[in-house]
């Protein structure tokens, strides 16, 4: 056996521990739909999704820490400002950014909110992280144009910086009556597994 390969012998075990060790740190910016408003924090989807990525059955157990750094209320103006601190201290390899919603429900100017997301995701992709943009949809009643001009906002960022997508966060929840609160913005702990659903397509390639 030559040198080359005892030494490769020697080393495989310490090398395939370090691979094993190596954490991928998953953060989570979003509003109260990741913050959990109006229901328990374990019960919300990000807490879910810490549990989910351990589960080896899947084939895709990984070691994994998932920040959460959602506010309820947040707008993109807000997360932006948030957003190079958060980078700096957590020093993640996937971003979720679940942004958007509340300058929709508050009327604000479509390109300011587009402007924010844009900044958010230049800046993280510059720290060299993964990104996730997590696409929103508002009601109806704020006109046609205005709905259709929100709702398109996520999928021409993500085509333009080449990020992965999920096209409708609470896809198969927001018009089932019965997985909303009260208040009809946020869905109920009954809802959480099914927004997982929706992010796990989305964030399985990422971490493969």
């Amino acid at each position: 056996m030559t040198f080359v390969r005892i030494l490769l012998v020697l080393l495989l075990p310490m090398l395939t521990q370090i691979a094993l060790a190596k954490q991928t740190t998953i953060l989570v910016m979003g509003d109260s739909l990741s913050a959990g408003h109006g229901i328990k924090v374990e019960e919300g989807w990000v807490t879910l999704l810490q549990q989910e990525l351990t589960k080896k059955q899947h084939g895709y157990s990984v070691n994994a820490r998932v920040i959460n750094a959602s506010v309820s209320g947040e707008t993109t103006s807000g997360g932006l400002t948030r957003l190079p601190a958060v980078l700096n201290q957590h020093k993640p390899d996937i971003v979720i950014i679940e942004l958007g919603g509340n300058d929709g429900l508050r009327g604000q100017q479509l390109k300011i909110m587009q402007n924010n997301l844009q900044a958010m995701i230049s800046a993280t992709q510059e720290g060299g992280a993964k990104i996730i943009l997590a696409g929103m949809q508002i009601p109806t009643n704020y006109g046609p144009r205005y709905t259709k001009e929100f709702r398109e906002i996520y999928s021409t960022l993500a085509e333009k910086n080449n990020t992965a997508l999920i096209p409708f966060l609470l896809d198969g929840v927001a018009t089932q009556r019965n997985l909303m609160q009260q208040d009809g913005i946020h869905p109920t702990a009954e809802a959480q597994p099914l927004i997982l659903k929706n992010v796990l397509p989305v964030l399985i390639p990422l971490l493969k």
